[in-house]
C-alpha cells in the first residue's frame, strides 16, 4: 500500500528506530511537523501524528471525522508476511477499540462493568503474591534480568487468574504476544495464531464451566455479546494488559535505579515510585504508536492531506516529549501526557494498569532494596516494533537474600495452590475478587 503522493518517510522498525525512536521523531518533526509520513513496516506506510495538539484532535474526535474501522484499509494491503503481521495488531476486530458510536459505547460498558467487579484490596494481594513467587526464583541469586525475570510475567499471570486459568498457561501466552506485538514477519504472525488459539481454549472451558472470573463475566454479561465478540474483547482485554503493563514497570524501574533523584539508596529517595511511572508515561510511554485511525472522508489535518483507507498512528511517546514553540518555555499543555490516549476511547482500565505496576515496584525494592543496573542506562538494549517502547533486558545486580534470613523475605507468602479446579459457580457469585455483579440485581 503505497502513498506516492507522501515522501521521505520515516522507518519505524529497525535496531536504529529500537535504539533512538527521538531522533526519528525529531527529524520527523523537523521535516513534516505534526503529521509525517512513515513506514511501519516494509510497503506498509502510515500517517504519524507527533504534535501534541494534534494528537488530542485525533483521540477526541475533533470535527467528527475520525473512525476506528479499519476494515478499507485493511483491504488494501500487500500480500507480504510482513504486511500481515501488521494484521494481528491493526486489523478490525469486533471489540471496543476499533469501533465508534452506540456500538462502541455498548462495548466499553461490557470492559468497564467487568473491570469494576475487581475488588482493588483483592488485585493487590494477587499482585503481591506473583511478585513474591517471582522474585524468591532470582532473590538468592544476587543478578537478574528484570524485564524477562519480573516485569514481563506479572501482567499475564495476574491476568490468567483474572481469567481463569492457571500460572502454568503464563508462558505460552508471554511467547505468543512477544511475537505478536514486534509485528516481525512470520513471528507476528505466528504469535497472532496462537494467540487466538489460546483464547479460543479459554471461551471453550468457561462456556462448559463458568466460574467468578473476567471470560465468564464477558460472557454472561446482559449485552449479550456473540461468542466471536467475547472471544476479540478478550483479545483486546489481554493484549492490552500486557505489553503496555510489562514495559511501564520496566520502563519506570530501569528510571529508578539509574538516577539519584529517586534514591541513593531504594529506601530514601527524593521522588517517589508514582513519580517514576508518571515520567514513564510521559518519556517512554509502554504503546508508543498505536492508536489506529481513519477518516471518513478526504481531510486536511494540520497541514496534510489524509485520504479515507489510509492508516493514522497516533505517536503517544512523540506528542508528550514535543518540544515547547518557544525554546525554554513550558508548553501551553503545562507537561501533560498521553500514556493512557485521551477521548472516547481513553485506556478504560487505567487504574488497575497503575495498581499493578506500583505495587509490583513497591513489593521487589521492599525484598531488594540496592538494585542498581549492570550497564548504563544509555546502553540498554530495547525491543524492535513499531508500537512498542519496551526493554529487551534491564539487567541489575543486588545484595543476594536467603529463604532462611530473618525478616520478610519473597518466600514468607505463598500463591494460592491453581492444581485444583474449583467447583463451576455462578458468574455472578459473590466470591474471589468481586461482591456483586452490577447487573445482578
Amino acid at each position: 500500500m503505497t502513498m506516492r503522493y507522501l515522501p521521505d518517510a520515516g522507518r519505524l522498525y529497525g535496531p536504529d528506530f529500537a535504539r533512538d525512536p527521538q531522533a526519528v521523531y525529531a527529524a520527523l518533526r523537523h521535516r513534516h511537523g505534526a503529521i509525517a509520513p512513515v513506514e511501519i513496516a516494509p510497503g506498509v506506510e502510515a500517517h504519524l501524528v507527533i504534535g501534541y495538539q494534534a494528537a488530542v484532535d485525533v483521540l477526541t474526535n475533533a470535527g467528527g471525522v475520525w473512525s476506528k474501522n479499519g476494515s478499507d484499509w485493511q483491504t488494501r494491503l500487500p500480500g507480504t508476511p510482513e504486511a500481515a503481521a501488521m494484521v494481528g495488531m491493526l486489523g478490525y476486530r469486533t471489540n471496543a477499540l476499533f469501533s465508534d458510536g452506540a456500538e462502541h459505547a455498548r462495548y466499553r460498558k461490557v470492559i468497564t462493568d467487568c473491570f469494576s467487579m475487581i475488588q482493588p484490596h483483592k488485585l493487590r494481594q494477587t499482585v503481591i503474591e506473583v511478585c513474591d513467587a517471582l522474585i524468591a526464583q532470582f532473590a538468592a541469586q544476587g543478578e537478574a534480568d528484570l524485564a524477562a525475570d519480573f516485569a514481563r510475567p506479572i501482567p499475564l499471570r495476574i491476568f490468567n487468574r483474572l481469567l481463569g486459568r492457571p500460572d502454568s498457561d503464563s508462558d505460552a501466552l508471554i511467547r505468543a504476544l512477544s511475537d505478536m506485538m514486534e509485528a516481525d514477519g512470520e513471528a507476528g504472525a505466528r504469535g497472532h495464531d496462537s494467540f487466538y488459539r489460546y483464547i479460543g481454549e479459554l471461551i471453550q472451558a468457561k462456556t462448559a464451566s463458568p466460574g467468578d472470573d473476567l471470560t465468564s463475566w464477558f460472557l454472561y454479561h446482559p449485552a449479550g455479546l456473540s461468542t466471536e465478540e467475547v472471544l476479540h474483547h478478550l483479545v483486546l482485554v489481554i493484549a492490552a494488559s500486557y505489553e503496555p503493563t510489562a514495559s511501564l514497570i520496566s520502563n519506570a524501574l530501569s528510571r529508578m535505579v539509574s538516577d539519584d533523584r529517586y534514591y541513593s539508596s531504594l529506601a530514601n529517595g527524593a521522588l517517589s515510585t508514582y513519580d517514576a511511572l508518571l515520567e514513564a508515561l510521559r518519556a517512554e510511554p509502554a504503546m508508543a504508536n498505536y492508536g489506529p485511525y481513519f477518516v471518513r472522508q478526504p481531510v486536511h489535518f494540520h497541514g496534510t492531506w489524509i485520504q479515507p483507507a489510509e492508516l493514522v498512528l497516533v505517536s503517544y511517546a512523540a506528542a508528550n516529549t514535543e518540544p515547547a514553540a518557544v525554546p525554554e518555555e513550558l508548553r501551553s499543555d503545562g507537561g501533560a501526557y498521553l500514556g493512557f490516549g485521551a477521548g472516547p476511547h481513553r485506556c478504560p482500565a487505567s487504574d488497575p494498569a497503575m495498581l499493578i505496576a506500583m505495587t509490583a515496584i513497591e513489593r521487589l525494592t521492599s525484598h531488594l532494596c540496592d538494585l542498581e543496573l549492570t550497564v548504563p542506562r544509555e546502553e540498554l538494549l530495547w525491543r524492535p516494533g513499531p508500537f512498542h517502547r519496551s526493554l529487551a533486558h534491564l539487567p541489575v545486580r543486588f545484595t543476594p537474600i536467603r529463604p532462611d534470613q530473618p525478616g520478610e523475605s519473597p518466600w514468607a507468602v505463598q500463591p494460592p495452590s491453581s492444581s485444583t479446579p474449583s467447583e463451576p459457580t455462578s458468574p455472578v457469585r459473590s466470591a474471589g475478587y468481586v461482591t456483586s455483579a452490577p447487573w445482578s440485581s
